[in-house]
């Protein structure tokens, strides 16, 4: 999985999977993050599932996850303020590599 190191945080891609029987991160998949959410791919509900997914796994706040590119996409480009690549590494709970 591809993390990029940016000033004051990091960036990646996610693959989302909308309308899942459960919210979870699933693992790295063609070099992105997959993560199932229950929310639909609607009315921006699975962008803002992801948000507070990625906010309770990570335990930072709402506000310092920001969806750079892939609105209306279930691949995004996700940035994150505050944590670096090994905090990141260890708080999601997978396997990354390199």
């Amino acid at each position: 999985m591809r993390i990029t190191e940016i000033t004051g945080g990091l960036r990646f891609e996610v693959r989302v999977q909308p309308r899942s029987s459960r919210n979870q991160v699933i693992g790295e998949q063609a070099g992105a993050l997959k993560v199932k959410l229950t929310a639909p791919p609607v009315d921006g509900e699975a962008n803002a599932a992801l948000i507070d997914f990625l906010s309770g796994c990570l335990k930072i706040p709402r506000r310092d996850i920001y969806l750079v590119k892939g609105e209306t996409s279930r691949s995004k480009i996700v940035e994150i303020m505050g944590i670096s690549r090994d905090e990141f590494i260890a708080r999601i709970g997978i396997k990354i590599s390199s």
